[in-house]
């Protein structure tokens, strides 16, 4: 799951600010503990890309027996990416893949040197996962509301189309702008 390098940034902020308000953690470097939750989230990108190069590959090198079956492209990507996300223990579904973040953001803060602990294990995830929660919320809204603008066009543009596929980056992008995350 992508998301803007802002509401990143935003999320590692939210994390560092609000659990040490609280008495639940002390950075010694809050900026560079804040840098090391980002890459959190670029390592679970990565693997995402991972993910998808694999799946890729593997349509490619099957391309006569997906013409054989019948089977469009689409349908073939997502059984095959789902059956190698759970080969690489990958959740896709996205508030899934923000609980399994939300782990690895825990892991972190409990195995960091630097990092002052005041709480147990579970009170620090349920904290780093409700601000995910809310991030994955502000990242739906946002979703919906490039989709209802692509609805509401006076032609009906169908959503995988390279026409599609440019308008909702576009939408999207202005969207980002408008909430101060582009």
């Amino acid at each position: 799951m992508k998301l803007p390098e802002r509401l990143v940034e935003r999320i590692a902020n939210r994390i560092v600010e609000e659990l040490s308000e609280e008495k639940i953690i002390e950075a010694e470097d809050p900026e560079l503990f804040k840098k090391k939750i980002i890459g959190v989230f670029k390592k679970a990108e990565e693997e995402e890309r991972l993910l998808d190069e694999k799946t890729k590959e593997i349509l490619k090198s099957k391309t006569e027996l997906l013409e054989e079956s019948n089977l469009d492209y689409r349908t073939a990507f997502k059984a095959v990416k789902a059956k190698l996300a759970e080969e690489m223990k990958i959740n896709i579904n996205r508030r899934e893949r923000m609980n399994q973040i939300a782990n690895m953001i825990r892991d972190l803060i409990m195995e960091d040197d630097t990092v002052e602990i005041f709480e147990d294990p579970p009170i620090i995830r349920k904290r780093v996962a409700d601000i995910l929660r809310d991030a994955v919320r502000e990242e739906e809204e946002i979703e919906r509301k490039v989709r209802e603008r692509i609805r509401k066009y006076s032609r009906n543009i169908l959503e995988g189309t390279p026409e599609w596929n440019i308008l909702y980056k576009r939408i999207y992008e202005d969207e980002l702008r408008q909430r101060g995350l582009a």
